[in-house]
């Protein structure tokens, strides 16, 4: 009997780094979710629900205000449970603590500590995909996005998305995750969802071995 495959992926990035579109992508690639002659379900989770309110556009595990920050650690910790009791799945996730983190620094002045969460992410063979892009390639990315957007204002300021990603590197560097640094400054979300699956098998992302 072959290896089952159990890809744990975080895929973390600003704004217009597509990371939702490679989520997508991955979670049909061949190689990372195996050949499938009929679609079925894969956990594709996102830390960017706004499941905190009951409006659209709400607050939730990333943008939660200082009086959920209970609520936001208790989810945390909710999903690590899930994620140990379930360790032989596969999980691709969108943005998470580190993004979690970014905000809460820029917008409230506030940083988290998320070793404990990493600590119990790293025995499952959870891996960090960071998406980036050059500073120079926001625009068409954008361009791309306002064809789709339900929110095209939050597109306003690139700048913004420069100064989230300098941060991004930061708090990157810090993780105990590995980490594949993917630059997407070329919109080519099959050839990057490639690149994830090439890391992944080269570096045994792919499998538990226990």
């Amino acid at each position: 009997m072959g290896h089952k495959l159990t890809p744990k992926i975080i895929l973390e990035g600003t704004r217009l780094t597509f990371k939702t579109d490679l989520a997508f992508a991955l979670n049909e690639h061949p190689r990372i979710v195996g050949p499938r002659r009929y679609r079925y379900h894969s956990p594709l989770v996102s830390g960017e629900w706004c499941a905190f309110t009951n409006f659209p556009w709400g607050r939730g595990l990333i943008n939660f205000e200082p009086q959920e920050e209970a609520l936001a650690l208790e989810t945390y910790a909710t999903w690590a449970r899930l994620f140990e009791l379930q360790r032989y799945y596969s999980w691709i996730v969108d943005r998470f603590h580190l993004s979690t983190r970014m905000f809460q620094l820029m917008a409230r002045g506030k940083d988290y500590d998320f070793r404990w969460l990493e600590e119990r992410l790293r025995p499952l063979n959870f891996r960090l995909v960071y998406c980036v892009r050059s500073p120079d390639s926001f625009a068409a990315a954008r361009a791309l996005r306002l064809k789709v957007s339900g929110k095209p204002d939050q597109y306003d300021d690139l700048s913004l998305f420069v100064r989230e990603q300098e941060l991004l590197d930061r708090l990157v560097a810090e993780s105990i995750l590995p980490v594949l640094r993917l630059d997407l400054s070329d919109n080519d979300v099959p050839a990057a969802a490639d690149r994830v699956a090439d890391w992944l098998e080269a570096t045994g992302g792919l499998w538990m071995d226990a």
